[in-house]
């Protein structure tokens, strides 16, 4: 990988290249001496994406090129962007073999700017797909996390947080229908933190969406349950149609108040709850936490049954009752009354170990 530094003032200067890419857009001109630049997939605060064509491979496969432009012409501190690129790109090269993740196929950088070749996924965003067909039942959106939670529960496997998931971060790909999770805003990041280092006052940069992103990761702080959060505001999207912004929230908690927007079960409103808290201690902390819960609601009435079979310790005759009422308690009275709640309490520890043990075997059954 060239490591060189030119001096980017003079280069960024210069029309001609700051406008390179779009120069040679739609024309037989390569860059790079292999990639055909055919169009402009979408513009964003950190650069530009193209769709374009390989070359130098047999029949010319269709990619995906992403210009990254870090705000910094200080040489050393580019020098420090260009390593956490290139760290950063070798990451976003192991997620690559997940089939549910865009592959990289390329990585570099010329004259300061930075340089992802992916792989191009046909299809379309959920974002198109609900504008298109509407709203997704109850049903379709738990169906949707089965298919994305185990991709989340991969990446912060690697030790990565995506940072943007949302409906246009994901695609349904139209050869055979998976899921594809776009965009990942690692790399970004790295940049968003070379540039701070070199600036006053630029902390309310972030690598993100706003509405979709939460406290913690506003405030720069990103952990992994900041992907869980984002993810559970795609669920809302899916189910009502509505953006963020245009959800109200509660003036003292800063949650969401998501229910006045849309009916779902008693069980997945406790799920999308506890994804859409606002306090990092109160939400869930993996993908896979939120997995299990979804993959138990077909036994939970087997479950419950299972706790409603014994009476509860509190039901059980009172001393203090019984003496109230009749003013004297024999002693052999009060001895049967100390033996029947001895052997309530090991009823209940004995009912409470058996849920527990059927609830293992029906989370091993159900993975």
């Amino acid at each position: 990988m060239d490591s060189s530094i030119p001096k980017l003032d003079k280069l960024r200067a210069n029309p001609q290249h700051q406008t390179q890419l779009a120069q040679i857009c739609g024309t037989d001109q390569l860059f790079r001496n292999r990639y055909q630049i055919l169009r402009t997939l979408g513009r964003g605060g950190f650069g530009v994406t193209y769709l374009a064509k390989d070359a130098s491979l047999p029949n010319s496969p269709v990619c995906v090129i992403k210009l990254l432009c870090p705000k910094v012409s200080n040489p050393v501190v580019l020098q420090r962007a260009c390593q956490r690129f290139e760290r950063e790109a070798k990451i976003l090269s192991q997620l690559g073999s997940h089939a549910q993740i865009p592959r990289l196929l390329d990585y570099f950088q010329v004259d300061g700017e930075f340089y992802l070749v992916q792989e191009y996924i046909r299809g379309r965003t959920l974002a198109k797909e609900i504008k298109s067909k509407g709203t997704l039942s109850e049903l379709e959106v738990k169906q949707f996390l089965r298919e994305i939670l185990p991709v989340l529960s991969y990446i912060h496997e690697h030790q990565v947080i995506h940072r943007d998931i949302k409906p246009p971060n994901i695609i349904r790909c139209q050869d055979d229908g998976r899921l594809v999770l776009i965009d990942f805003g690692a790399v970004k990041e790295q940049f968003v933190q070379v540039s701070q280092s070199t600036q006053r006052g630029t902390t309310t940069h972030f690598v993100g969406t706003l509405g979709f992103a939460p406290p913690e990761q506003l405030a720069l702080r990103a952990t992994y349950s900041s992907d869980i959060f984002a993810l559970g505001v795609t669920c809302l999207y899916m189910l009502t149609g509505k953006p963020p912004m245009e959800f109200s929230y509660d003036s003292t908690t800063g949650e969401v108040n998501w229910q006045d927007y849309v009916t779902v079960s008693e069980h997945f409103g406790k799920i999308l709850d506890k994804m859409l808290k606002v306090s990092v201690r109160d939400r869930y902390q993996s993908a896979d936490e939120i997995l299990r819960i979804l993959n138990l609601e077909p036994y939970l009435g087997k479950l419950s049954d299972c706790l409603h079979i014994q009476p509860r310790l509190s039901e059980l005759p009172d001393e203090a009752a019984l003496l109230a009422r009749n003013g004297y308690l024999p002693p052999i009275v009060r001895a049967a009354i100390a033996i029947r709640r001895w052997r309530a309490r090991m009823m209940l520890r004995d009912r409470k170990r058996k849920v527990e043990q059927e609830g293992e075997l029906l989370i091993n059954e159900v993975n």
